[in-house]
C-alpha cells in the first residue's frame, strides 16, 4: 500500500515537473537550454520511468528512457560549452 502511494506521488511529481517546465518554456520564462529546464525533464523522466514500469506501461517507460537520455546528453553538452567559453576567456 505504501509503495503504491509512493509510485503515484512520483508520477504526479513527474507530471508537474515536465508539464511545468514546458509551460514556462512556451511562455518564454525558461529556456530549453536552461539547466533548470533540463533537470526538470531529467528528474520528471526518471520518476515517470518508475511509475510506468510499475504499472506495466512499457511503451511509455521506453519514451521516458529516451527522454532521460536526451536530458543527460543536453547537460553534458551544456557543461562542455560552458567549459569551452570559460577556457576562452
Amino acid at each position: 500500500m505504501m509503495m503504491e502511494l509512493l509510485i503515484e506521488i512520483l508520477g504526479w511529481i513527474a507530471s508537474v515537473l515536465i508539464v511545468g517546465a514546458y509551460f514556462f518554456n512556451i511562455r518564454g520564462k525558461l529556456s530549453a537550454q536552461s539547466p533548470l529546464y533540463i533537470w526538470s525533464n531529467l528528474v520528471g523522466g526518471l520518476f515517470f520511468i518508475i511509475n510506468t514500469i510499475y504499472h506495466g506501461a512499457y511503451p511509455s517507460a521506453l519514451v521516458n528512457v529516451v527522454w532521460v537520455i536526451i536530458a543527460v546528453v543536453s547537460l553534458i553538452t551544456l557543461a562542455k560549452t560552458r567549459k569551452q567559453v570559460k577556457n576562452s576567456e
